[in-house]
């Protein structure tokens, strides 16, 4: 693929670093070394780094923030989650680590997806709550081309650093649906459940701002993150997106252990007689289950609750294996046909429109770090089921599994990531 004179790869094998390539940076943890996780991405057959790229936590609209970034953590909570286990207490150059990311991305010939997760999880783990209140403090209406201006300082400092052929596409924000740009939805009364009538209500925002985007950089693709989770009319998507960005986590038998758990009905008793079955005997109450003193600002926004922390974290991972592998069974067809129903969908609306079609995350859900049932047998089986799918529909880039990153135990499966990343290169 060309953007005017710029050569993309014909096909996009992704590893998604999220934040965690800056949250978790101290010795020991996985991004303390960005060369050592470049030699592996290339040894498993990656191409793709996706991150967030933090613009605004690094750029305002005028350009560089001063200074270094602190980080903390949740405390206790979340050490055996996925993503939410960083130590904290880091002191980082933002803007010196983002130009190493990029040093390494053209050391070892990969590209990088840049996105944003600030109106979601990522200033949750900041040491102090200055920065997230600067964004919690944007008019909803006026968020999106906030972030887009950052964005906009960010690719320009990277372009400056002669680093933007390492630049893939741009996203203007992950999962637009999820998090507090939907606050735009809250004027027109729309119920944050309502996902197809809080697409519809940000796709002028988010075509304001890819607008803006692609008018300051028409020499790199710009697009934002959709998932495929729930069903909307994709005539609600933003209409001047360059690359159609799409996400699917399937869920299926996971949605009836969270069921069965109350996670998501707060009239419902937790932890009640289900989840008391799978826990751990040294599991605290949930009542004790709290962030740290002057603190509770971290999960203000946050899309993932304290009851599904506490449940991945004191769950025996071995009864949540056992419950879905128990339960499998019903739910397979309607999981399979899933990833049919949504990647045709998602091909027939990008092929109208012209654009290539990438699968950014997913597939089985958010599972506990410790559980091992996206990385199993039926995790597996269903992962390359969506690849050969998407393959088959031509899609220009895929995520193996949203869990194959240095953060997670999958990351050591190098045989079968590098199986898959093969057939995905060899794919038309």
């Amino acid at each position: 693929m060309d953007v005017g004179r710029r050569e993309l790869p014909r096909k996009l094998t992704i590893t998604m670093w999220d934040f965690s390539w800056y949250t978790m940076t101290l010795p020991g943890e996985p991004y303390s070394d960005l060369e050592a996780r470049f030699k592996e991405a290339v040894e498993r057959g990656y191409n793709t780094i996706r991150i967030c790229a933090m613009p605004f936590l690094l750029f305002t609209a005028e350009g560089k923030r001063p200074g270094p970034l602190h980080f903390g953590s949740l405390g206790e909570i979340g050490q055996r989650t996925r993503w939410y286990n960083c130590r904290g207490g880091a002191e980082l150059d933002g803007h010196a680590h983002l130009l190493e990311l990029f040093r390494q991305a053209k050391a070892h010939g990969c590209y990088i997806i840049l996105s944003s997760w600030e109106y979601q999880q990522s200033p949750s783990f900041l040491a102090f709550p200055g920065l997230r209140d600067e964004l919690a403090a944007i008019a909803p209406e006026e968020r999106f081309m906030a972030i887009a201006r950052s964005m906009d300082q960010l690719i320009r400092y990277i372009k400056a650093e002669g680093y933007d052929e390492q630049i893939v596409y741009t996203e203007l924000h992950n999962e637009v649906e999820f998090g507090q740009l939907t606050e735009i939805g809250n004027a027109q009364g729309i119920a944050p459940s309502n996902v197809p009538a809080l697409v519809g209500a940000m796709q002028p925002y988010i075509e304001g701002a890819v607008g803006y985007l692609r008018s300051v950089h028409p020499d790199i693709l710009m697009t934002a993150s959709y998932t495929l989770n729930e069903a909307y009319p994709k005539s609600y998507v933003a209409g001047n997106l360059q690359v159609a960005h799409f996400h699917l986590y399937i869920k299926g038998v996971l949605n009836e252990l969270t069921e069965a758990a109350g996670i998501d009905d707060q009239h419902t008793p937790f932890p009640g007689s289900f989840v008391q079955s799978l826990l751990r005997e040294d599991a605290p109450a949930f009542e004790e289950y709290t962030l740290p003193r002057d603190q509770e600002w971290r999960m203000d926004g946050n899309p993932v609750g304290l009851r599904l922390l506490y449940l991945h974290d004191w769950v025996e991972p071995d009864k949540w294996d056992l419950f879905l592998y128990d339960n499998y069974s019903k739910h397979k067809l309607a999981m399979l046909q899933k990833v049919d129903m949504r990647f045709e969908e998602a091909h027939e609306w990008a092929a109208h429109s012209g654009l290539p079609v990438v699968i950014g995350e997913g597939y089985v859900g958010y599972t506990p770090l410790l559980a091992g049932f996206e990385e199993g047998p039926i995790g597996k089986f269903i992962a390359e089921y969506a690849l050969r799918k998407g393959m088959a529909l031509g899609f220009w880039g895929m995520t193996l599994c949203s869990n194959c990153a240095p953060h997670h135990p999958f990351w050591d499966d190098v045989a079968w990531q590098q199986k898959w990343n093969r057939y995905i290169l060899a794919s038309q």
